[in-house]
Order: structure tokens, then C-alpha cells, then sequence
């Protein structure tokens, strides 16, 4: 069923408390990426122009609350005074103000003070110790600050977290727009996709794709593994793969995933090979046939290229969680890059790329404009290839 959306709520002089995803990148106090600022914006000026009240709410990285000593040095360098900065600068005619503080009069007199069309950003609400835990009670003290409630944070609706789900039990609640573009095209791709529908996974580990390669073998016309999952699976078939990595306690897991393919997995032929996990280290071509025993594949080789591209061609939709190697190093970034052209070179193609590293990958190499959707959220996006219930989203209500 269709979920509620911000439009489907009557947000005229009402306190809205808005779940946000600001856990940006900080050094020294300053961020360095704002991209999830600006991912939250197009809600916030929605609810800004209809005269919301808005109550922001974000956790910004961890914080251990079993060492006191650990608690106020993570509280210290994950302090979302900076966001409410930035966001002021992105919004120079909204008055934004930032309370020090996740509960207590100090939030509650901000709150109450607020205006229409005005925003109180909160401290970050991973400072409270039930948050992570969906502690009821505060669940239900965040929910008494507003009168509805707007999740927009892709990246943690798959955690059951006192602001992602307990705040939802206690108020009307809908989708931001962020979060509703991200179930609109990862749902049309994954479970309604127009075909051939390709799904090209990447990334280290065989165990953190397990289940999203299941589901796909399920969905998909092809299925295409490479970067360092792949070594696992030759490992499987009993092939020679050196010193790559290999997850030794997945290598049944491969066997079966290799027995029931049916002909869907498409697996590397040849290998880019290191003699060392380093920039500059030597390397060289490998058929996946013939690796060599002291040397580690650190991408995918050219006649593989070319057959991802083959497998490619004609696809209407086109799924990718996982770059093809490590694509930090100039010298084994060449699989990423060219596994990203050819997607974007597809014509009338819907590609979704599902965050993490393919995400990373694909802005950095310089693709963000040609890709239709790129996830926000790596962990959220992988649990909905996976076929999960993501709890953030479940709480909301239907139409």
C-alpha cells in the first residue's frame, strides 16, 4: 500500500518534527561534504513555505555511552552545532536556531517559540542512550514536542531507533520527499523493473551480499559479481586465487548460490592482479582461469569488462550496489569506471545505483547527473534489495 507523503498532511501552523539525515562528514568541526544537507532541503522548504513549524531531528556519528570518558569526547567531536550553521547559510531568509540539548526546558522553550515557517535544529539525538535502543519513553517525550511527525532519512529507516520509529508509534506521520524517492525507484527497479533487469554487485564481502544476491537471482535476468566477493566464489569452484581476498566460512554459501544460479551469476573471466594491496604496487592481467599463487586481485580485467558490457547491452533496467575493485587506487579504478559508463550510455535505461561505495564511486569518477537515482543510504538501500521490512518506513501510515 501507498504510504503517506508531507503533501497528505495539513502542516499550516503545526509543529513538524522532521527525522533528517545530517550525519555529515566533520574534521576539526567543519564539514566537508554537505550533500546530505541539501538531500533534506526540498522537505524542509516545502514545510518552510506552508508555514510549518519545524523541529529538526539527525544523529551525527557514534557515541559510546558505556565509558564516561568515551561518551563526552564522542560528544564532543559529533556536536551538530556546525549543520545548524550550514543550514542557516543554505536558507539565509529562514530563521534557524539550534538548541544545545536533545530534552529538557531548553528544547521545550525553543519549540514553543517557534514561529511559522520557522526551524529549531536539535543536538544530536545518538546523545541520548535510548535512542539506539527505541526506548518508549522517549520515543513518546520526542513525539510531545510536535504534532506531526516527517521521516526524511533514508540512511537509518532500517534501524528501529527511538527518533526513526518511536516517535511514528505517537504522531500522525508520512514520508519527506527524499525518503519517498528512494522507496518510488528502488521499488520500481527491484520488484516492478521494465526488463531485461540487470543487477551488478560489487564490493569485499560475499557475507554483507548474501541475501540481496538471493533476492536478485529471484528478480533479475543477470546478475553480475565482481570485485573482491568474487574470489569467494572462485575459491567455490576450486579455482587458484592467490593471496585475494576470500571469506574461507562463505565458500559453502558460494557453492550454493553458484548450484542454483541457473545460468543468472556472471562472474569474472579475467582479474587485474597486485603483487600488494598498495597505489603504486606492481600488477598485471590474470585470467581467472590461471591466477597466480602470490598475487592478489584488485580489479576486474578488460575481457571481463567487456563481457559486464555484453551483458549490459539492452537493459532497460540496471541495478548497482558494489564497486568491481578498489577504485581509490587510480591503477584499479579502471573496472568502476568503466562498469559506470556503460550503464549511463544505455538507452531509456532506469539505473539506480544503491549507495555505499557505488555511490561514492560514482560521484567521485564524475557520473552523479547520469545516473536517474543514487541511494542515500548504503545499509538502508542493501536491507531493500535484500527483500527486508525497513522499520522507519513499515511505522508509516497509508493512504
Amino acid at each position: 500500500m501507498a504510504k503517506k507523503t508531507v503533501k497528505d498532511l495539513n502542516v499550516d501552523s503545526k509543529k513538524v518534527i522532521v527525522r533528517v539525515d545530517f550525519n555529515v562528514p566533520l574534521k576539526d568541526g567543519v564539514i566537508t561534504d554537505d550533500n546530505r544537507i541539501l538531500g533534506a532541503l526540498p522537505t524542509i522548504k516545502y514545510l518552510v513555505e506552508n508555514n510549518a513549524r519545524v523541529i529538526l531531528m539527525s544523529h551525527l556519528g557514534k557515541v559510546n555511552h558505556k565509558d564516561p570518558e568515551k561518551t563526552e569526547a564522542d560528544k564532543k567531536k559529533n556536536n551538530m552545532a556546525p549543520v545548524a550553521v550550514r543550514l542557516q547559510e543554505l536558507l539565509p531568509d529562514v530563521k534557524v536556531s539550534f538548541v544545545d540539548a536533545t530534552r529538557g526546558p531548553k528544547v521545550e522553550e525553543a519549540v514553543n517559540a517557534l514561529n511559522n515557517g520557522e526551524i529549531v535544529l536539535l543536538q544530536n539525538t545518538r546523545y541520548e542512550p535510548g535512542e539506539s535502543k527505541n526506548d518508549p519513553e522517549l520515543g513518546k517525550y520526542w513525539a510531545s514536542l510536535g504534532d506531526l511527525f516527517v521521516t526524511d532519512a533514508f540512511g537509518s529507516v532500517h534501524r528501529a531507533h527511538a527518533s526513526t520509529v518511536g516517535i511514528a508509534e505517537n504522531l500522525p506521520s508520512a514520508l519527506g520527499f527524499l525518503v519517498e524517492k528512494e522507496v518510488k525507484f528502488l521499488g520500481e527497479a527491484i520488484y516492478s523493473p521494465k526488463r531485461p533487469f540487470v543487477a551488478i554487485l560489487g564490493g569485499a564481502k560475499v557475507s554483507d551480499k548474501i541475501n540481496v544476491i538471493e533476492n536478485l537471482l529471484n528478480t533479475a535476468d543477470k546478475v553480475i559479481v565482481g570485485g573482491g566477493m568474487a574470489y569467494t566464489f572462485f575459491k567455490a569452484q576450486g579455482l587458484e586465487v592467490g593471496t585475494s581476498l576470500v571469506e574461507e566460512d562463505r565458500i559453502d554459501v558460494a557453492k550454493a548460490i553458484l548450484a542454483k544460479a541457473d545460468g543468472k551469476l556472471v562472474l569474472p573471466i579475467d582479474n587485474v592482479v597486485a603483487d600488494a594491496f598498495a597505489p603504486d604496487a606492481h600488477h598485471e592481467v590474470a585470467p581467472t582461469e590461471n591466477m597466480p599463487a602470490g598475487m592478489m586481485g584488485l580489479d576486474i580485467g578488460p575481457e571481463t569488462i567487456e563481457l559486464f558490457k555484453k551483458e549490459l547491452e539492452g537493459a532497460q533496467t540496471v541495478v548497482w550496489n558494489g564497486p568491481m575493485g578498489v577504485f581509490e587506487f587510480p591503477a584499479f579504478a579502471k573496472g568502476t569506471l568503466e562498469v559506470c559508463k556503460a550503464i549511463t550510455e544505455l538507452p531509456g535505461v532506469l539505473s539506480v545505483i544503491g549507495g555505499g561505495d557505488s555511490a561514492a564511486a560514482a560521484i567521485q569518477l564524475g557520473f552523479r547527473d547520469k545516473i536517474t537515482h543514487i541511494s542515500t543510504g548504503g545499509g538502508a538501500s542493501l536491507e531493500f534489495m535484500e527483500g527486508k521490512e525497513l522499520p522507519g518506513i513499515a511505522i508509516i501510515e497509508e493512504k
